[in-house]
């Protein structure tokens, strides 16, 4: 059976991590775990450091969690969570949010292991749109 990298996206709107985890399943992400860590406890804007970290554990499934965060207090939010819960296999990516969530679940879907993943949803900074 093949154990494919799980991804969380940590964004301050919930409804804007729930959209995207929505639209990479329906690009063919379905084999995946894409976990949503949107929001405040109390489902407010911001980020939640429970949430996230409820997230990394449950996308964990072996092959390692690519972590999203959309930007500002979502990066301070991912990096606290691993540093007082370390993971072997767990990143923080610097990548679009959109796009990098994109080309990352795209290549996760193909089996593809962590570093790979995090490089599709790295050089997705660099695609063009027009």
């Amino acid at each position: 059976m093949t154990r494919f990298v799980g991804i969380v996206l940590v964004s301050h709107s919930a409804e804007l991590a729930a959209g995207l985890r929505e639209l990479l399943l329906q690009v063919g992400a379905r084999t995946l775990t894409v976990l949503a860590a949107g929001g405040t406890d109390e489902g407010g804007l911001g980020t939640s450091y429970d949430l996230v970290h409820a997230a990394v554990e449950k996308a964990d499934a072996g092959a390692g969690v690519l972590v999203l965060p959309d930007l500002g207090s979502s990066v301070l939010t991912a990096r606290a969570v691993l540093d007082d819960h370390p993971r072997p296999g767990v990143v923080i990516v610097d990548a679009p949010f959109v796009e990098g969530a994109i080309a990352a679940a795209a290549i996760a879907a193909t089996g593809a292991d962590l570093p790979t993943v995090v490089a599709a949803a790295e050089e997705a900074r660099d695609v063009r749109k027009l």
